[in-house]
């Protein structure tokens, strides 16, 4: 229940709405009690059991149910008396449409109202998850399948709506029509009511059983469905290699095999699902069949002043109960995959971030004089990347990392811009440490090009332009002709404005890193961090995005990942990273003298 109401929390003005539902709902509720109450005068006239008193007198008002009866049965005997039983039959008739037609009106609104919480709550929530995802640390990302996130933003959420929707109904309407009808019901009969309640409970236990079974399996099917779309995504994205390498029939049997669990999985939820209401039915019939020996033994025995009229109209309301107790049944099997699929939710809004920003933390407006690594270690979980780094950098200055692969050298570069956090010393920017400083004003003055081009299924123009408001055109293309990219955007179908497609599909790999390189250059780094942004490039690209790159590193702090050595001659140091440490460090020629580590590589490459 307490995942319940948080769920409903995210809906605005709760409180407002859950009353208005409520009012709603009790009056919708009423006047469809009263149109079967209505039976009971309409059967009397048909069996000639109608007897008019001696005086009709005009009811006195108050503020009570008894007050609408008095009032209803001074017309009914007033017509009878006046106009005959036919006419007092069209008025018994017209009043149960009316009475219809004003109770569907209220459920209208009531359903209306219910909508609006509804969609008030998923759209909030799926804007909270998004709020809390984009806000974690990349090492969160790293650690869980994207599948199962996109399947979190998706089918659970689905599951959570459908939850809302339905439990809404189950839990706050259908107990007041349960409440109004046995109201009703012990206001015909209280000998006979009270029969019926003693039943009831047999139904209650049969359904609870089934209900928390349903509990635990949609749980599972919920992970299972997030293990297919996390298979979806990996084989659509690397289809290339699936092809490439004859796997179909391994990614189909996967597919197959969590295919099937997922089908288990769902035929369990329908075996219970779908026996609680059968189950119900037939426990309703034989309360029915007790109800009617019971109180047919009554009126036969004339021990209670229980006409057969009355006993009709006592089974039919009761048959109506039957209806919302099945609803309140299966609103509350959905609410427990509902529940299932907001735990899973909230698994992640609740996940606090890693690197967070300290109370009244600095602003960081712009870079003045150097970057820090002091006594810098590192680790994901168990596993040492980094030990002990010690490196400064000046402001101006070029500096490249080389090194066998695994050697800790992105990861340095990831605590620049605090993507992660050191497990131990610190990395200083102007002589204060990063976790001083506001993360997002870090980044600001810092612009990332990767080896592998991020790009967005967008125009040319948002993405060079991207995380940054209010962009003039001449600005972009200004950044594009820097970034050696201006002259292909031109030949592209619309220009600045074409759609290049998922993650830049629909151009080649060297067109898509001169748009990042773009992207980069407009937004006008003091620190960049180029990360082997060249290592993925044919050599016609790779010259070409070379002199973008040269560009783009003038008169700027610049931190270069090289996979090629013979990008980074020029550099004003080169630091060699071997098993998380600094093992070589100076320009080019003092390494190549000292035929270490670099001499070794450089020798491989020119080969």
């Amino acid at each position: 229940m307490h995942t319940f109401i948080r769920i409903l929390k995210y809906a605005t003005r709760l409180p407002i709405k859950v009353s208005q539902f409520i009012f709603f709902s009790f009056l919708g509720i009423l006047f469809s009690a009263s149109t079967l109450v209505l039976i009971n005068p309409m059967l009397n006239i048909l069996f000639e059991q109608v007897e008019l008193p001696t005086q009709i007198v005009y009811p006195a008002f108050s503020f009570d149910i008894n007050y609408l009866l008095d009032l209803f049965k001074y017309y009914f005997m007033t017509i009878i008396r006046d106009y005959g039983k036919a006419d007092a039959l069209l008025y018994v008739v017209s009043c149960i449409v009316i009475s219809v037609m004003i109770g569907n009106f209220f459920r209208y609104i009531e359903r209306i109202i219910a909508a609006v919480v509804r969609l008030e709550i998923v759209t909030n929530l799926r804007k909270h998850i998004f709020e809390t995802a984009t806000s974690l640390e990349i090492g969160y990302f790293n650690n869980k399948k994207k599948g199962d996130l996109i399947s979190r933003f998706t089918n659970d959420i689905q599951e959570v709506e459908n939850a809302v929707s339905n439990s809404l109904k189950a839990v706050l309407k259908e107990p007041i029509t349960l409440v109004v009808y046995f109201a009703t019901l012990f206001f015909i009969s209280v000998k006979l009511t009270l029969f019926t309640l003693i039943l009831l409970p047999l139904l209650g236990g049969v359904l609870a059983s089934i209900i928390r079974r349903l509990k635990r399996d949609a749980k599972h099917s919920q992970e299972s469905l997030g293990r297919i779309v996390n298979l979806l995504d990996e084989t659509f994205g690397g289809m290339r290699v699936v092809k490439a390498f004859n796997a179909r029939n391994y990614v189909l049997k996967k597919m197959d095999d969590e295919n099937l669990r997922y089908k288990q999985m769902n035929m369990s939820i329908s075996y219970k699902n779908e026996l609680a209401s059968p189950m119900s039915e037939f426990l309703g019939v034989i309360i029915v069949a007790f109800i009617l020996y019971f109180g047919g033994d009554m009126i036969l025995s004339g021990s209670n002043k229980l006409s057969a009229a009355e006993f009709i109209t006592f089974l039919t309301i009761f048959a109506n109960v039957i209806q919302p107790a099945k609803s309140f049944s299966n609103g509350i099997t959905s609410l427990q995959k509902g529940i299932a699929s907001a735990r899973r939710i909230f698994s992640i809004i609740d996940t606090k971030p890693a690197i967070k920003n300290k109370p009244n933390a600095k602003i960081l407006t712009q870079f003045t004089s150097s970057l820090e690594f002091k006594n810098v270690s590192f680790a994901y979980e168990k596993n040492n990347v980094l030990k002990k780094i010690n490196l400064k950098i000046a402001k101006g200055q070029t500096i490249a990392f080389v090194g066998p692969s695994g050697g800790g050298k992105s990861t340095l570069l990831d605590l620049v811009p605090r993507f992660y956090d050191p497990v131990d010393g610190d990395v200083l920017l102007d002589g204060v440490s990063l976790r001083d400083y506001d993360f997002e004003s870090i980044r600001n003055v810092m612009g990332v090009v990767t080896q592998e081009s991020i790009l967005f299924n967008d125009t040319i123009f948002n993405n060079i332009a991207f995380g940054i408001a209010d962009v003039e055109l001449e600005a972009v293309v200004k950044a594009a002709k820097i970034a050696n990219a201006h002259d292909f955007i031109l030949e592209t179908e619309n220009g600045y404005q074409t759609y290049i497609g998922e993650r830049g599909s629909k151009l080649s790999g060297g067109q898509r890193q001169r748009l990042s390189i773009a992207r980069a250059v407009l937004k006008n780094p003091s620190i960049l961090i180029l990360d082997e942004a060249t290592s993925a490039l044919d050599s016609e690209s790779e010259k070409i995005v070379q002199e973008a790159i040269f560009n783009l590193m003038q008169n700027r702090t610049s931190l270069v990942i090289a996979h090629r050595l013979s990008t980074i001659q020029q550099a004003d140091e080169i630091i060699v990273l071997s098993e998380g440490e600094i093992v070589e460090r100076g320009n080019h020629a003092e390494l190549i003298a000292k035929k270490g580590v670099y001499w070794k590589l450089s020798t491989i490459q020119t080969q």
